[in-house]
């Protein structure tokens, strides 16, 4: 097959096209360029630009010298524009909304995908290529393709690309999905990758200290939008009574207990966040536990929007565990999702994904209630 393998210039997109090459298919690398990291927004204390490990030149050049050495042409897609579109200002807008957002799957979905994809069709590529940790299987009988979660539930990926729709999963291959990490960098090894050793980036990528708040401050000032920074405000309960001044919503989010500079007899958590009223609301750990919420966007994956309630095992957020619960299609791309028992912290903005046992059912985005 002709194949467009997307390349980070980590080590997983690297062994996936040295996988996808000793297979003897025609290959083809992109590398998205998405970030300008020399707008000096990320620079620390001094002006000094901050390192990162992802989305950076030194990425560019790590997957160009892995095309050359594994023998295919290789192209930069300069994205930067769409990024910032697609992904930043929401993600800005988000936080500034009073909501914890997830920028990384808008970016596999709305941007990588997608415009991989268009390039990838119009180049003649039969299948786009990726280094997630998931699999995609087509199933005859239903005449549909079925997302799985990765083989290695701890590097599993499925939870990011719930967004991708029949078309973009007829499309896609993932190579690694029945592999153990060791597997993967085994076989860099094996193929003399210059990525083998490489560090894996655990931040996002436009934001490389892992500061989101201080980034938020940054940009809007950079834009002149310095008069969109959250103001000061209230730190109150329940029942209203200020316990405490915060400095700006969106540096909080559900379920956070450190920062907030109050003397209590038990410990206090953030459980609401009013962007209206411009106030942090806590409460203790038990104050943090709901049974429902709803989701936007919903994406049914494995089967059309259900007439009925589905059973599935439920995530609302990366690493949390999936709990049982019953989910109702409502109007709009909505739904409503009823857990078994309380959970704790479900957090507006993050995206929830649905199981069937390793079977992403559908996915959606947290709602506020």
């Amino acid at each position: 097959m002709k194949i467009a393998v997307a390349m980070s210039g980590g080590v997983d997109s690297s062994t996936a096209a040295a996988i996808l090459k000793e297979e003897g298919n025609e290959l083809v690398g992109f590398t998205m360029q998405l970030w300008n990291q020399n707008r000096n927004i990320n620079t620390d204390e001094n002006g000094d630009p901050l390192p990162s490990r992802c989305c950076s030149l030194d990425d560019v050049y790590d997957a160009r010298r892995v095309a050359e050495s594994l023998g295919f042409p290789f192209y930069v897609l300069n994205l930067e524009k769409d990024f910032e579109r697609d992904v930043v200002n929401p993600f800005i807008d988000s936080y500034l909304s009073g909501e914890t957002p997830i920028p990384c799957v808008a970016c596999n979905s709305r941007l990588k995908f997608e415009s991989l994809d268009r390039m990838a069709l119009s180049l003649g590529c039969d299948k786009v290529a990726t280094g997630h940790f998931a699999r995609v299987k087509y199933d005859e009988e239903k005449d549909r393709y079925r997302l799985f979660r990765g083989r290695n539930h701890w590097k599993d990926q499925s939870y990011f690309l719930w967004e991708l729709n029949q078309d973009q999963l007829s499309r896609s291959l993932f190579p690694l999905g029945e592999m153990e990490k060791s597997e993967v960098r085994g076989i860099a090894r094996d193929a003399g990758l210059y990525t083998a050793e490489k560090a894996e980036s655990q931040e996002i990528c436009f934001v490389p200290d892992g500061k989101y708040s201080e980034f938020i401050d940054r940009y809007l000032e950079h834009e002149g939008r310095e008069d969109e920074i959250p103001e000061k405000g209230e730190i109150i309960n329940k029942k209203g009574e200020v316990l405490n001044e915060h400095k700006g919503i969106h540096r909080y989010t559900i379920g956070q207990r450190r920062g907030l500079g109050i003397a209590h007899e038990k410990p206090l958590y953030v459980v609401q966040i009013e962007r209206a009223k411009n106030q942090i609301i806590v409460g203790e750990k038990e104050e943090l536990d709901d049974t429902e919420f709803t989701a936007k966007g919903v994406n049914w994956v494995a089967f059309d929007e259900p007439s009925e309630p589905v059973r599935a095992e439920v995530r609302i957020r990366y690493r949390h565990k999936p709990e049982s619960a019953t989910i109702t299609a409502l109007p709009d791309n909505r739904a409503k999702i009823v857990f078994d028992n309380p959970t704790a912290a479900i957090t507006p903005g993050q995206a929830t994904v649905f199981y069937d046992g390793e079977e992403v059912v559908g996915g959606g985005w947290i709602e506020k209630n």
